[in-house]
């Protein structure tokens, strides 16, 4: 399933970077910014990722002249690299499982866990959430894999799409490509934001291949730039007061996510709120593809137990973050090792829709030795880790008298009323070789930001709306949606939320004029009954059956093969043989 899905993903953007070279005419990669670009727009997003598109396409929809900016080459921000899990609340797939799940149940939870949220923010997620998350998306392509369990959460309702993050973003993706009116601006920084009589109206840019700067204007300006947990310095400049600063800590979020959206919304007199709110890790394994650098992985085993550098548990595993993190700070050595074994290897994961294939994680995780240590004991384990040998040999021990006695005497992670540990392995640490893997504090989310109300308006220290100017995403923590801690999944889904709250707004402030989105006639479907064509039996056409039936099996959507294709042009709707090619590996995988 994990080559399946990494071959998806190598599709997808095969597919995308087909797709946007047909449609040089909405996207400028390399053109200089001195010259004229597309007609003014009526808004700007600032941000590609996966808010700045939530709202691109909505406002697209409705009928505006949309320009996105972005200080990237492709689309997505961090979104498309993430596990792309999203909590949507009484759902389709969980009545499908038998999950019984409620608005109310849901508020009650993100208030019980989040420690002060925003109670209007959350009374809307949790009331629009299907609506906005889960029928905007399905009515897209996005298809649902699985409904999760995870901490803080009374039931299951972290959502995990087919094709992790990339999964996620690219259809909200190809549906702007879709529409003949919202254009995207690569390799850009928007360096200061241009008002005019107190109204924000466009932006500088400049190109960050050439130098070259221009000015870029509308009606009104979005900023979608992501959090600032990239930025150490700004970390460590809005750290929780009550927590000492690591020794070492490592930069887990997006690589553009260094605050530039903060300091523009600043200079305009945009307020920043509970900035000290983060929302960090304690599984932060430096990244081997970056040697030298601060940059992390989001890696674990929940199958294994955490110790700190005296080799001793010391919190409970399955916290996650808002347990674990505060006591992981307070230790002498803000530092901690999962240990686990043979029979819980295949439990090991890395967040990332890039780390789906395991093969890639031996490579490049497990046979690196200053990652991952392995030994045939524990002796030998504690050794080449480190840690103090009786303490880690006792502390093992000690845990599987735990299991054997059915509950967790010492930190109640398992036990009765606790979640089961799943019976495809034994939880208990026996079967050699070993292995222990060293991790650090991880900078992760931003849950304080721009403030904005709710339609998303950036507000100034007065609490007044500064005209023209609107935030989404981690940009504006999240709307303060998880308050000091998040339940999982409530980072995407703000950001789609958000995303799509801001367009509304800005539509009808603008009142522009209806336009017909080129989407609507680019449904294949609209032309071609595939659940007709397949029900026939056509002499010739015994592959068309066999690979439609295999993509409706897999609820791929169309685009996947045929890229070529979007957005819809009359005069040019016609197969591309050569470009076809990519997809034969959907089906065959090179495997015997």
């Amino acid at each position: 399933m994990r080559v399946f899905l990494g071959i998806v993903s190598l599709i997808a953007w095969l597919s995308l970077s087909g797709c946007s070279s047909a449609t040089t005419s909405h996207v400028h990669t390399n053109a200089s910014p001195s010259k004229p670009s597309a007609p003014t727009p009526d808004v700007i997003v600032v941000g590609a990722g996966i808010s700045g598109l939530s709202a691109a396409l909505d406002l697209g929809r409705g009928g505006a002249k949309v320009t996105v900016i972005d200080m990237s080459s492709v689309f997505g921000g961090h979104a498309v690299m993430s596990q792309g899990s999203v909590s949507i609340v009484a759902t389709p797939a969980q009545e499908r499982a038998r999950i019984k799940d409620s608005p109310d149940l849901a508020f009650q939870d993100f208030h019980r866990w989040g420690e002060d949220p925003d109670t209007d923010w959350v009374r809307y997620y949790v009331d629009h959430s299907r609506r906005d998350i889960y029928d905007w998306l399905d009515e897209l392509g996005v298809r649902f894999s699985e409904v999760l369990s995870s901490s803080g959460n009374s039931v299951p309702r972290e959502h995990q799409p087919v094709g992790r993050g990339i999964g996620l973003v690219t259809p909200i993706y190809r549906a702007c490509l879709e529409l003949g009116h919202i254009d995207f601006v690569w390799n850009s920084k928007v360096e200061q934001l241009l008002s005019d009589n107190g109204r924000v109206v466009g932006v500088r840019v400049r190109d960050m291949r050439t130098g070259d700067e221009r000015e870029l204007r509308g009606k009104s300006v979005i900023l979608a730039t992501g959090g600032f947990q990239s930025n150490l310095d700004m970390v460590r400049e809005f750290w929780p007061a009550e927590f000492r600063f690591p020794a070492r800590i490592l930069a887990g979020s997006g690589r553009n996510s260094i605050g530039l959206g903060h300091q523009m919304a600043q200079t305009v007199g945009g307020e920043l709120v509970h900035m000290d709110y983060q929302w960090n890790y304690f599984t932060g394994l430096p990244d081997p593809r970056y040697p030298g650098t601060n940059r992390g992985l989001n890696a674990t085993n929940l199958y294994g137990i955490l110790v700190n550098a005296e080799g001793q548990r010391f919190a409970n595993f399955h916290g996650w973050a808002k347990e674990v993190m505060p006591i992981l700070l307070k230790q002498k050595v803000a530092t901690c090792w999962c240990i686990f074994d043979e029979a819980g290897k295949p439990f090991f994961s890395v967040s990332g829709s890039d780390w789906g294939d395991f093969k890639k994680v031996e490579n490049l995780i497990f046979q690196n030795p200053d990652l991952v240590k392995k030994a045939d004991t524990l002796e030998e384990l504690a050794e080449l880790s480190g840690l103090p040998v009786q303490n880690v040999v006792e502390t093992v021990a000690r845990y599987n008298a735990l299991v054997e006695q059915g509950a967790d005497k010492d930190f109640g992670r398992f036990g009765p009323g606790k979640p089961e540990f799943s019976n495809k392995a034994s939880p208990k640490i026996a079967k050699p070789p070993y292995y222990a893997m060293q991790t650090f504090p991880l900078t992760r989310k931003s849950m304080g930001g721009v403030a904005i109300d709710l339609q998303c308006r950036v507000l100034d220290k007065q609490k007044q709306a500064i005209p023209g100017l609107y935030a989404v995403g981690e940009l504006t923590g999240l709307a303060g949606i998880n308050g000091k801690a998040a339940l999982e999944g409530t980072f995407l889904g703000p950001c789609i939320v958000t995303g799509r709250v801001a367009a509304r707004s800005l539509l009808k402030e603008l009142e522009v004029p209806a336009r017909t989105a080129a989407s609507s006639e680019s449904r294949c479907a609209a032309c071609h009954n595939m659940p007709e064509l397949l029900s026939q039996a056509r002499e010739g056409f015994w592959h068309f059956d066999k690979v439609h039936r295999a993509t409706q099996d897999r609820s791929l959507d169309c685009r996947h093969c045929h890229s070529e294709l979007t957005p819809y042009r009359a005069d040019a709707h016609r197969i591309n043989r050569q470009s076809l090619t990519a997809s034969c590996v959907l089906c065959h995988v090179a495997q015997e």
